[in-house]
């Protein structure tokens, strides 16, 4: 097959790769099935697909379509060529706003495709869960709905037309068909003719008929993806006389890429709605009667009610950017229903919101009704959003497993339902998350089950099994959106009766006669409770690391990661997480391929150092070690943690590269260098001299490497003329740290700090301390660094205390204190780690403090009108800093301060210095931040607390920006 692959490579415009690295990138999704592809194909065109396709059929493979792979039943997981259509598929093709429709490839993302219609005042629907990097080809192969489908309904209700290819390479069109066109269709003597007698055939048999009506799921569920589509097709023209009309979409919609591989898309799409509306927030004290209450706000006509349980609610307390948003959560409620109501005005939602809250009350449900308007809806939805990834922060190897998690109901029975659902867990002694859909009669309910177990293996089996039989008691659908795939494939002979399900066969064996479309999902599906990531039984080996894990292995924080892809949405979706895929587009670039390898490595390798892996180094090579997915990864996946710790290993096994250990000892070659700061800025700075440094260091020729001053800031501090503060008369003490970067490079920053601490009336002492070890841990020399971080907490236990604080103007270094040193010293020190750790701020983050206090006042800066634009430090983002930040730039009343919306700058550390990064970390910076301060007006002046995005922001605008401390100095009077 090598040489076969090989041939085909060459006759494609796009990429093929078969290499195991990029095979095992691919061979899971966001379910808990993996399975190896033979290949991975970038498709470049419609011909490169046709090529594809004839390539299936001559080798007797198969071919899974794929966009961002964030299903949950399995669907794009298989041993065929994986062909993914997200690269080169994302165009918008064609917009009719007079006739309210779209037309698209499969790549386009759904929250991009709404940015795009906004200004049309149009808008698209269906939103799932993943809408910022769920693709439409994915959305209709699973029939996707979401929160708001009480209203918009699924994907079908919007697909007007699609265009592909049949199996045999004949490109097709499917839509909507008079009486006579479906005839004529019927009469063509081709594959595309004989789907279409085929169908006319099966539905216009009476006794097909009757059993589909029978034995579908009722007609009043919304969401129902059983199967394929019969159900639906039967209701058309000339099934039902007077029906809408034939239109095989409604088929598409839900096929999970088993019928056509979809190359076109025409999206019918709403008008955007304009009334303003708020989100009730109903607090409960037990589930039933949050249940019971939702039967309550239907009958309100709500856009939307969603669910969160106790056990959801309790991970997001784990979750940096998410404990955020719990803003509007009082005490511990069994329950909370997010109703969505709109109105003509607020007064006219605080009308409807007071009758549903009298009406709940009367009835004796709910206790607290908090009511979320504005801006702050979005951090309500972005709550409930992250509950598919916060279900696999729980430590350990249980986990909330998807397994029975999206059956839908009658909502007038979801209540009974509820309760013979949790009756059967009882039996088994588990218990289930409930979230999600409860307008609609469909939660997501996950049992905690270990897989890794034989017992957990035949427990996820034997609980589906159960539930089907349930679910078919209350004639719902085992499937209400994430589809059947292969995870529920093998119950649909219960669910529809064998006869339907042959039907189901025959269709498919019709459409797809040699089996080339996505084998095994929907029909012909292996048994749900094999090929999945863990083989029952498995042991996991133990791996000795530096960093400790809070309670976990490193394999099973790696394994946190359950897919869902947060990681791939772009720059247009807001956010750090996660640059350099935002860059690339390449999937090997996002956090998810890097857990997956991880835990691939960390599970599969034979090696007495499981990190001796060239696999592992070249999918770590591209993190940047920003932080970004410490806390936009709803699973909190520390990936800069877990790169950390493989270069440790890899480097136990390989050694440590010249040029890292000159960056991870940036702080003693400048302390070394310092003394001739002016030969070694004219040789640096020297274009001649500079660019052979760089050359034989390894950074790129286009970069400024960082001056060093002629004094340090130590030297000045110990020189400087002190305030003579009485202790009575300082507003309070503050130690300063004196990192490597200010120390060395950024001395006038320090400066200006120091001196603005003292001018507000604070007293700042000095201390002899240790370093940060930043550059230590961002290039892997943990031990090293965990020596420093021992010393440091050692230095600081007795010193720090709230009224006596760190603080220091380079955020990556500080916050050392609140992140790694936590997990990095000796067990002795850990309990004085964790108590200083709080106690170490960043220079904004203590003004902010001092300045809530009262103790800092606006009228101590001047009344000049002053714009400013704000990028944060990456890590000031993951902890949730940079409003501070924007806080304290906007102290002196009429400065005005707007936000940058970028994530990393590009340059993070030492990352952007290096050649061959440096394409990729100026690309970083072209994505929002450049294009920012480029288009800023004159005399605005651009803030950024981080020294390398100040390097990144000059080298890409030749804009200097300035650290807010010195922003804030000169406006002192």
């Amino acid at each position: 097959m090598e040489e076969q692959l090989s041939l085909l490579a060459q006759q494609l415009e796009g990429e093929l790769f078969w290499d195991e690295p990029m095979r095992l990138l691919y061979a899971t999704d966001a379910s808990a099935y993996r399975e190896m592809p033979l290949a991975v194909a970038y498709p470049k065109n419609k011909e490169d697909i046709k090529r594809l396709i004839s390539f299936a059929r001559e080798q007797h493979t198969s071919l899974i379509p794929r966009t961002a792979g964030t299903s949950l039943a399995g669907q794009v997981v298989g041993a065929g060529i994986v062909v993914d259509v997200s690269r080169y598929f994302t165009g918008i093709e064609e917009l009719n706003v007079k006739e309210n429709w779209v037309k698209v490839q499969p790549g386009v993302i759904r929250d991009e495709l709404n940015l795009f219609l906004k200004p049309h005042k149009l808008y698209f629907g269906p939103e799932t869960s993943t809408a910022n990097r769920a693709m439409i080809g994915g959305m209709v192969g699973n029939n996707s709905c979401g929160s708001n489908s009480l209203i918009y309904g699924s994907a079908r209700e919007h697909t007007l037309e699609v265009e592909g290819f049949l199996s045999d390479g004949s490109e097709v069109s499917f839509k909507a068909l008079s009486f006579d066109e479906f005839v004529a269709k019927s009469q063509q003597d081709s594959l595309e003719g004989r789907i279409y007698q085929q169908i006319k055939s099966m539905l216009g048999d009476y006794h097909n008929q009757e059993l589909i009506r029978e034995n579908y799921p009722k007609a009043s569920i919304q969401r129902r993806n059983t199967g394929y589509a019969l159900d639906l097709l039967l209701e058309s023209d000339p099934f039902n006389s007077g029906a809408e009309p034939f239109n095989f979409c409604k088929l598409i919609c839900g096929s999970e890429g088993t019928l056509l591989f979809i190359t076109s898309i025409k999206l019918h799409v709403n008008a955007l709605p304009e009334n303003p509306s708020g989100l009730l927030c109903v607090h409960f004290h037990s589930l039933q009667d949050a249940l019971k209450g939702n039967l309550i706000a239907l009958k309100h006509q709500p856009l939307v009610s969603e669910l969160m349980d106790n056990y959801i609610l309790e991970c997001t307390k784990g979750n940096l950017e998410q404990m955020n948003n719990r803003f509007f959560i009082e005490g511990d409620p069994a329950a909370i229903l997010i109703v969505e109501y709109d109105g003509l005005d607020e007064a006219d939602i605080l009308r409807k919101v007071a009758e549903v809250e009298a009406d709940m009350r009367a009835h004796g449900l709910g206790y607290h009704f908090p009511l979320v308007l504005g801006a702050d809806k979005k951090r309500v939805w972005n709550l409930r959003k992250a509950g598919l990834g916060l279900l696999s922060n729980v430590p350990g190897d249980e986990k909330p497993v998807a397994v029975i998690e999206d059956t839908a109901v009658d909502v007038h029975d979801l209540p009974a339902y509820i309760a013979d659902f949790n009756q059967i867990l009882e039996q088994y002694n588990l218990y289930a998350v409930h979230y999600a859909h409860a307008a609609t009669g469909e939660l997501h309910l996950r049992p905690i089950i270990n897989l890794k177990t034989k017992e957990g293996n035949l427990l996820f089996r034997a609980i589906a099994l159960e539930i089907a039989e349930l679910v078919k008691k209350y004639k719902g659908s085992l499937s209400g959106e994430h589809g059947d795939g292969r995870l529920r494939g093998e119950f649909i002979p219960l669910m529809i009766g064998d006869h339907n399900y042959q039907l189901l066969k025959d269709l498919k064996k019709q459409w797809d006669p040699e089996g080339i479309f996505n084998p095994g999902k929907i029909v012909d599906t292996p048994s749900m409770n094999t090929f999945l990531r863990h083989e029952p039984g498995q042991v996991d080996r133990e791996i000795k690391t530096v960093f400790r894990y809070n309670g976990q292995t490193i394999l099973q924080h790696a394994e946190q990661c359950n897919g869902s892809g947060d990681c791939r949405k772009t720059h247009l979706s807001g956010g750090t997480m996660c640059p350099s895929y935002m860059a690339t587009k390449e999937e090997k670039d996002t956090t998810r391929a890097r857990a997956n390898m991880l835990r691939e490595m960390l599970t599969n390798s034979s090696k007495l150092n499981p990190f001796d892996h060239e696999e592992l180094k070249d999918v770590m090579d591209l993190c940047i070690s920003c932080k970004g997915c410490k806390s936009e990864c709803p699973s909190s996946v520390d990936m800069a943690k877990l790169k950390a710790e493989f270069l440790q290993g890899y480097y136990d096994a390989h050694g440590v590269p010249i040029r890292s250990r000159m960056i991870a000892h940036v702080d003693t070659l400048t302390r070394l260098m310092q003394p001739i700061s002016g030969i070694y800025n004219f040789m640096t700075g020297n274009k001649l001299t500079g660019n052979l440094i760089k050359k034989v260091i390894g950074f790129a020729p286009e970069r400024h490497i960082p001056k060093i001053a002629s004094q340090t800031l130590r030297s000045w501090y110990k020189q400087k003329d002190k305030p003579s503060f009485d202790k009575k008369e300082a507003l309070k003490t503050v130690y300063f740290f004196f990192d490597e970067f200010t120390n060395y490079n950024d001395v006038e920053i320090g400066k200006k700090a120091i001196l603005l601490l003292e001018a507000l009336g604070y007293q700042v002492l000095m201390v002899e301390h240790e370093f940060s070890g930043r550059a230590l841990m961002s290039k892997g020399l943990l031990r090293e660094a965990k020596k420093l971080a021992n010393k440091n907490v050692e230095i600081f236990r007795g010193r720090l205390n709230e009224n006596t604080k760190l603080v220091a103007v380079e955020p990556s270094t500080i916050l050392t204190f609140r992140d790694e040193y936590v997990d990095l010293v000796d067990e002795h020190l850990l309990e004085d780690a964790k108590r200083i750790a709080p106690l170490a701020l960043s220079i904004e983050e203590f003004i902010l403090q001092e300045y809530e206090l009262g103790n800092i006042a606006t009228e101590q800066f001047t009344q000049e009108e002053q714009e400013i634009l704000l990028h944060g430090h990456c890590q000031q983002k993951a902890w949730g800093i940079v409003p501070a930040v924007h806080k304290i730039l906007a102290i002196p009343e009429n400065y005005k301060v707007k936000d940058i919306p970028s994530g990393c700058c590009g340059m993070a550390g030492s990352f952007g210095y290096e050649k061959e990064h440096y394409e990729v970390s100026m690309k970083i910076g072209e994505l929002v931040l450049f294009p920012a301060v480029r288009d800023k007006k004159s005399g605005c002046i651009v803030a950024a607390p981080g020294s390398s995005c100040r390097h990144q922001i000059f080298d890409g605008t030749k804009e200097s920006a300035h650290h807010p401390v010195e922003i804030l100095f000169k406006a002192l009077l």
